[in-house]
């Protein structure tokens, strides 16, 4: 072999290696957007995160509370620079500094802060900040190499896929050669800072601005008689999904400037579940279809057809329904849960893996024991309103689970709102030895309990986690709650501690 084939083909294996490294630990993680009328505390979130097996992060701001909620979680966080603050960070080497210091080494290592996004979109909807997109990705990694954090923590910024010009084929697909001046030295950044290429991917847009010339199924990431599958004349290869073909697409626009070792994270993407007249294909069953597809795509490592079974991590465009965002009725409806924490739609995932796994073939409940002591009972209840900071108010008279007024019932409801609040850990569910985990659904009439089938098994009641070191004592059962609050934390913590499933 002579020597520019030999130098051809370690290059080529040292770029398979590199992205065979990143797809190791693919991961399958969540945008939390924060445009809500009502907005749960981060505790709150933190919790649903936690119940739902979600590892892996992506906030849009550095906020304070969610970052020390995220502590000693575990959960892998990326932290963002907002487009407002992007011109002075990219300006100035010291603003940098200081911005890491507040909103970064303020929280690490307690909360595991893994990566930072500096602006989203910036060359779309920034483009006069694009100029010094790349110094702000210079400066804010110089100053993790100033704290020696620069190998924990990854700096990137998010492309909008709209920036790759002829995607199909993919193997002709390039950047809009507009924007060499600023792409050409971000990639050589993400190369020699072993970082990775951020990319945002939406189907439905790209389904929706075709006309219908793309097929639904194919956007939807639906299996596909091979020949329906999209061939590439150039390399031969079978497409039969619109994530796979753009992903590819960066890659081989990648290539055609001379950097194939750069792995790529998908920073958003998912699929609206309503929509106005004009969006007739943005409904639950086709949001459902495509984030179930995608999540079996990712974590089944199939990974795409110019590199097979390397796969792509992924952020699912978002946590919640912000009923805030402007634009069309899609804008507000992108969301897994609603403000409350209950499912908008109930994903299909068996074989899975346990991340997002919220679907109803073996949902549990907490229930007061029968035969309980009717007084270790009404103080159970007391507890659970009271210090445990159960919202109880459905059991108050006039609503939907007053009925019927009994100790055993309005246990019941509290017990299991409190095991759900608590992500159904072991010793959630215990209350003294008055209450145990059932299968058997307890919802009755108009009162639904959490983790019932009608779209909110795995969520979570709008309360806050009760504080370790609670010492309210307005309740007639304050000496019980406080040592079944203990035990219930302790075992918690324990749990968490000890598991070795979460992605």
């Amino acid at each position: 072999m002579d020597s520019p084939m030999a130098l051809s083909f370690l290059l080529l294996i040292s770029s398979l290696l590199s992205l065979q490294a990143i797809a190791e630990d693919v991961f399958v993680g969540v945008n939390i957007g924060t445009d809500l009328s009502v907005m749960p505390h981060p505790t709150q979130v933190v919790a649903l995160l936690k119940a739902q097996q979600i590892r892996h992060v992506r906030l849009y701001d550095t906020d304070g509370a969610m970052l020390i909620a995220l502590a000693n979680t575990g959960i892998q966080v990326m932290v963002s620079v907002p487009n407002e603050q992007l011109l002075g960070i990219g300006q100035s080497n010291s603003t940098a500094a200081n911005w890491v210091n507040h909103n970064v080494l303020a929280h690490y290592p307690a909360t595991n802060i893994t990566a930072i996004s500096v602006g989203s979109e910036v060359l779309t909807t920034l483009p006069n900040a694009a100029k010094i997109l790349v110094n702000a990705l210079k400066y804010i990694h110089s100053a993790l190499v100033a704290s020696n954090l620069d190998h924990q923590i990854k700096v990137s910024t998010p492309l909008s896929s709209s920036i790759i010009i002829d995607s199909f084929p993919p193997s002709q697909a390039f950047f809009n050669s507009s924007l060499d001046s600023v792409i050409v030295p971000l990639l050589g950044f993400l190369q020699s800072t072993n970082s990775f290429l951020m990319l945002n991917v939406y189907p439905y847009y790209d389904y929706m601005q075709s006309n219908r010339y793309i097929m639904l199924d194919y956007a939807l990431l639906k299996p596909l008689p091979s020949n329906k599958a999209a061939v590439d004349s150039n390399t031969l290869l079978s497409y039969t999904n619109a994530f796979d073909t753009i992903v590819d697409a960066a890659y081989f626009a990648m290539a055609l400037l001379n950097f194939t070792n750069i792995p790529i994270v998908v920073s958003e993407t998912g699929w609206p579940s309503k929509g106005g007249s004009n969006e007739p294909d943005a409904t639950l069953d086709n949001a459902n279809t495509y984030n179930s597809n995608l999540i079996r795509h990712v974590l089944n490592k199939t990974g795409t057809p110019k590199h097979p079974g390397i796969a792509v991590s992924t952020y699912i465009y978002e946590l919640y329904n912000e009923d805030m965002k402007s634009g069309p009725i899609s804008e507000k409806n992108w969301g897994l849960f609603d403000a409350n924490g209950r499912s908008i739609y109930i994903l299909h995932l068996t074989g899975s893996g346990l991340v997002l796994a919220n679907d109803t073939m073996n949902p549990t409940y907490c229930a007061a024991k029968d035969g309980a002591d009717r007084k270790m009972l009404q103080a159970a209840l007391d507890w659970a309103c009271g210090p445990g900071r159960v919202d109880c108010s459905a059991l108050l008279q006039g609503q939907p689970c007053y009925e019927p007024d009994n100790v055993m019932a309005h246990a019941t409801y509290a017990f299991n709102t409190y095991y759900h609040q608590m992500g159904k850990v072991s010793g959630s569910c215990n209350f003294n030895g008055v209450a145990a985990v059932t299968t058997t659904n307890p919802s009755h009439g108009s009162c639904s309990f959490i983790g019932s089938v009608v779209g909110r098994n795995g969520t979570l009641a709008n309360i806050t986690a009760p504080s370790m070191n609670s010492t309210n004592s307005d309740s007639s059962a304050s000496a019980y709650g406080y040592g079944a609050l203990s035990c219930a934390v302790m075992m918690m913590v324990g749990a968490l501690l000890g598991s070795s499933i979460w992605l």
